[in-house]
């Protein structure tokens, strides 16, 4: 009998904005690709940005918020790829300036240092994203390795609706090769 090979660890990076909502359809989409899933959510983000019950029954893991103690073990394997998404204007430029003062930006200072690949989906409103810090921060970022989909700023769609979050975008920027 051959042992069959771990699958590829994923942790997705939830931050507080309104598409939070829907971060399960990333989950789905990474689970279908084959991806173990672990979510790591900023502090605000947890304040009822998502369905954290849902998403820990999705997972079959506990959503991280906190550090852990010297002596708890660890919850999750050592991350193949980081997916941040949503990702706000306050994470990305606190990421960018080296600050981790909640276990997300921990997370992603010590993912980059380490080259896991990372992706970003931006959620940020367009008076937000012409801030010059943001477009400082976008690009120490990139020149860190860091992939970027397309920005999104929750813009009204034809129909009168919003545009749809693209969700399965972050899988195809850490999908190897």
């Amino acid at each position: 009998m051959t042992e069959q090979a771990p699958k590829p660890f994923l942790y997705v990076v939830v931050c507080a904005a309104g598409v939070a909502a829907d971060v399960s359809k990333l989950i789905t989409a990474a689970q279908e690709q084959g991806w173990e899933v672990g979510v790591i959510a900023t502090p605000v983000a947890m304040n009822g940005f998502f369905d954290a019950v849902a998403v820990r029954a999705q997972t079959g893991r506990p959503i991280r918020s906190a550090w852990r103690t010297p002596g708890e073990p660890r919850p999750f394997p050592e991350p193949d790829a980081v997916v941040v998404a949503p990702a706000t204007f306050n994470t990305v430029n606190k990421w960018a300036a080296g600050i981790a003062d909640t276990l997300a930006l921990g997370t992603l200072c010590e993912a980059a240092g380490l080259g896991v690949p990372i992706a970003v989906l931006p959620c940020v409103g367009t008076a937000l994203a012409a801030h010059p810090a943001y477009r400082d921060s976008l690009e120490r970022l990139a020149a860190m390795g860091v992939r970027f989909g397309a920005p999104y700023a929750g813009e009204t769609a034809p129909d009168g609706g919003r545009t749809e979050f693209p969700w399965e975008r972050a899988l195809d920027l850490v999908r190897p090769g």
